[in-house]
């Protein structure tokens, strides 16, 4: 067998369930065994049948009974039997499984895991599933036993057979490149204890043993892989080294005056931008930080500095308002800015590449678009990427490749508290706006039900009549079947029963045509638009200051980040502005998450709250980040394997920056096996 060899090649698996294996994101024996289980059930406790409740899941030893009844209804093929252990009898039934009738034998004992609710009065176990009673434990019952995330089709029982049979064959195959040294030093079970106890637990030790090694292991190639990463940026030789950092006329320019925290990151930039080496960046700062003036004094330097500056948004929308933004700005001082977007005509982008290619646009701002081959840059010296986390590593690769090793800087407006910094951006220097500029509105929060939505909408009536506008965000943009959300669509309909059908009101979303969705910001933008139904596409980027309302429906559906994000459309004005939590959760989490988004105004708080309520989840990024994605890490949870972890990369780093010691060599394999398959971005090891 072959550790990397296609997954089809193992017994029982054929083209359907390759396909199906596929669609989970098993592609190789590898992929299989390193497929980290969801969650896990404790099954080795048994109960007898005498103390089951209905609606619990358990474990019962018993033996079948009855005769086999094979009961049609449609195409439904139900299978019903008796069970019992002596203590008490109960029926079971199963779904389309007729064969179970010549698999359980009346003469075994066997253990069930399913749960129960009553029938005609009766308790009746559905769907168990069983393993008969023998000295070794089976895989379905009478142990801890795994759940891994499924597709149609593919069932836990075939995935931990898979699984077991093939870490069985493949345990020679297994290489553990986690050095003996380290291993002993940190007490880190080998690699094909960890891979069987993370799967088929041995017990509650063993398993907490297993899971401390992956995590570990993860931690370190990751940390290992962005320092390295890291060492091939600062090694390189600036293609461009700014000289003149003369910025009087533009920050004079500016509607307002620059604070304390905005002058120190500028501060920071210009270091970078005269030493020598490209600049690699990360600015992030709270919602209204001031981020956006930061950007705009850097590409004025690059422009003294006779160098272009490449401005990339993740969105149509947002890419738009940064153009208006720097247009409004930059027009005062002759610095031409152009915008290319995919939704342009072709007349259009062909003068703005050619603009851009003779080097008369100096400014140019853009989505992906800017990444083209057609699009060449005649002297690219700054590129400026905003909301980092939505673009993958190759994708500003892909655009700081058209200048010679220009300097990078790029926005983030969700805060990141500093040990997920660290991980996630551990290819860059990380720079802070800590204070906020002066008179900027704290937002009003309230947390509601929706019992409160006719006085919400006299609210919003009494504002707009005032001369004020309002949003309102629904997490969908149609109704589920699954889950009784919000729509756009069916909120822009139920609006015309309301006292809102007075006001002007339009809605957007992330479906809508790009061209269309941007007409509908810029009559919302103009005051044409006075209540804007929306998803969340309006997160970021958004700079409306009369909007003085913000209603975020079934608001439990949100991160605290995302409805940080939210809340900071609104307060950009002289108006008190307000935020609205409108929720019917009875999720003690969720009302703890709305409750402190009520009393805490601070995103860098809120970030460490979410982290601590939710996990990373999504807000870590990985994926998008171009870094493999954690299978089992959760770096909120695990924070202090995470210091043992940056502590030796900082000092594996410091005494083989290249892993060229032999018991370094197979660490250096995985490192660049991993970043390899993250969008090709292998460091330089």
């Amino acid at each position: 067998m072959d550790i990397y060899a296609d997954i089809g090649s193992i017994k029982n698996v054929g083209e359907k369930r390759r396909e199906l294996l596929n669609k989970v994101g098993i592609y190789t024996v590898r992929d299989l065994i390193e497929y980290i289980p969801r969650d896990y059930t404790d099954r080795s406790i048994i109960t007898p049948l005498k103390d089951v409740d209905e609606g619990e899941e358990y474990t019962v030893r018993a033996k079948v009974r009855g005769d086999f009844q094979l009961l049609l209804r449609g195409k439904l093929k139900i299978i019903k039997t008796i069970i019992s252990d002596g203590s008490a009898e109960v029926s079971v039934v199963w779904f389309n499984q007729p064969y179970l009738k010549n698999t359980l034998n009346k003469h075994k004992e066997y253990l069930f895991t399913g749960s129960f609710k009553a029938v005609n009065g009766r308790l009746t176990m559905t769907a168990p599933d069983f393993d008969e009673v023998k000295e070794d434990p089976g895989l379905n019952a009478g142990r801890i036993v795994p759940k891994y995330r499924l597709t149609k089709n593919l069932n836990q029982k075939l995935l931990r057979r898979l699984i077991y049979e093939t870490l069985g064959e493949a345990e020679e195959l297994i290489e553990d490149f986690i050095p003996k040294y380290i291993k002993d030093e940190y007490k880190l079970p080998g690699r094909v204890f960890a891979l069987k106890n993370i799967h088929f637990p041995e017990n509650a030790e063993s398993f907490f043993a297993a899971r401390r090694r992956l995590v570990f292991e993860e931690l370190l190639i990751l940390q290992l892989g962005l320092l390295a990463l890291k060492g091939e940026i600062k090694k390189k030789e600036s293609g461009i080294k700014f000289s003149f950092f003369e910025t009087d006329r533009i920050v004079e320019a500016l509607p307002f005056k620059l604070t304390k925290g905005q002058e120190e990151v500028l501060d920071e930039i210009t270091a970078d931008m005269e030493s020598g080496c490209p600049m690699n960046r990360l600015i992030q700062g709270d919602v209204g930080s001031g981020k956006t003036a930061v950007a705009e004094i850097c590409a004025y330097i690059a422009y003294i500095n006779g160098a272009q500056t490449a401005v990339m948004a993740p969105t149509d929308v947002l890419a738009t308002q940064h153009a208006q933004t720097f247009k409004g700005l930059f027009s005062k001082l002759g610095v031409e800015v152009v915008l290319l977007k995919g939704s342009l005509k072709a007349k259009e982008k062909r003068e703005v590449k050619k603009r851009i290619a003779e080097g008369k646009a100096h400014i140019i701002v853009g989505t992906h678009a800017l990444i083209q081959e057609s699009v060449t840059f005649k002297e690219l010296g700054l590129v400026i990427t905003d909301e980092q986390h939505r673009f993958g590593v190759n994708q500003r690769r892909l655009l700081t490749s058209k200048g010679e090793n220009p300097h990078t800087l790029i926005m983030s407006a969700t805060p990141i508290p500093r040990t997920l910094g660290l991980i996630l951006y551990g290819d860059l220097d990380i720079s802070t706006i800590k204070t906020m500029p002066a008179g900027r509105q704290r937002v009003d929060t309230s947390f509601v039900n929706s019992s409160y939505h006719e006085r919400i909408f006299k609210f919003i009536l009494k504002h707009v009549k005032e001369g004020r506008q309002a949003y309102i965000v629904c997490p969908m943009i149609e109704e589920s079947a699954a889950a009784e959300l919000k729509s756009v669509k069916a909120f822009v309909k139920d609006l015309e029963e309301t006292c809102l059908k007075e006001t002007r009101r339009g809605f957007v979303h992330g479906k809508m045509k790009p061209k269309e969705k941007q007409e509908t910001m810029d009559r919302f933008a103009a005051g044409e638009i006075d209540v804007l139904i929306a998803t969340t596409v309006i997160e970021v980027g958004i700079n409306v200051p009369n909007a003085a309302i913000m209603v975020i429906e079934n608001a439990d559906r949100f991160g605290l980040s995302q409805l940080h994000q939210l809340r900071g459309r609104v307060g950009r004005g002289s108006y008190q502005s307000y935020c609205i939590l409108v929720s019917d959760t009875k999720g003690a989490e969720a009302k703890k998450r709305l409750k402190a988004m009520v009393k805490c105004f601070d995103g860098f708080e809120l970030s460490e709250k979410d982290l601590n309520l939710r996990g990373p989840g999504d807000f870590f990024g990985v994926r998008q980040h171009g870094i493999a994605e954690f299978k089992l890490a959760n770096v909120y949870k695990d924070r202090d394997i995470l210091k043992e972890v940056q502590a030796l990369s900082a000092e594996i780093w410091e005494n083989d920056r290249f892993l060229e010691r032999p018991e370094n060599r197979s660490l250096k394999k995985r490192i660049k096996d991993v970043f390899g398959e993250a969008e090709n971005s292998s460091p330089g090891l």
